[in-house]
């Protein structure tokens, strides 16, 4: 599983009462995630103060890569409302969206964009680039980033710290069966190991992007 990046260097602006209530509906799709074996990010979509449609992170589960949370809430909402174009709406998600995911919320036509955590390996709202702010584009959504950053970052430094532990007790696990001590904890970065995965049936876990 590939970790995600979090950046804590971007100053925290003022958060309305309005974001933060819309945030901690986000943050608790994320927790429903992490119970669901996901990567532990959420979104919400909301028109007038009120709930659209909500969403978590759910690729493993469906087996579908694009199942991230904001397409979940997007496809939800759409569904509901009769039409993919969601002007008068506002997501709001618990990590900064990755590329497909901006994509998707500017074909919506967007009123607004909030998101919690930073995400510099894959975040496209102003960490890797900003696919919000381009010119050509027909369309251009309001975006706002840092509500409730650090709750966000500590559910997910919590969620692959989880990960990493589980990986560890099942090494030694496997160490305990075979009767090798000197198996390594892990595979040094850089090293190349090749793995039988033929009697393997478990599907690899995908992080957010």
């Amino acid at each position: 599983m590939s970790e995600i990046l979090l950046s804590s260097s971007s100053p925290a602006a003022a958060v309305s009462a309005a974001d933060e209530y819309a945030m901690r509906i986000a943050l608790d799709q994320a927790h429903n995630a992490w119970l669901a074996g996901e990567v532990p990010v959420g979104a919400v979509l909301m028109r007038a103060g009120q709930v659209i449609a909500t969403g978590y992170n759910r690729p493993i589960t469906t087996h579908d890569p694009t199942a991230h949370a904001e397409i979940v809430a997007l496809r939800h909402a759409a569904t509901l409302l009769g039409n993919y174009r969601l002007p008068e709406c506002e997501l709001f998600v618990t990590l900064e969206p990755c590329a497909m995911c901006a994509m998707a919320m500017m074909h919506a036509r967007l009123k607004r964009v909030v998101f919690a955590a930073h995400d510099p390996k894959t975040g496209v709202a102003g960490s890797v680039l900003d696919l919000f702010a381009q010119p050509q584009l027909n369309h251009h959504t309001c975006i706002q980033g840092g509500v409730l950053a650090e709750a966000s970052s500590k559910l997910l430094r919590e969620f692959f710290a989880q990960r990493r532990d589980a990986a560890r007790q099942r090494r030694a696990a496997a160490r305990a069966v075979a009767g090798d001590s000197d198996l390594p904890d892990a595979i040094p970065t850089g090293d190349v190991t090749h793995l039988d995965l033929s009697s393997s049936s478990e599907p690899s876990p995908e992080s957010q992007p």
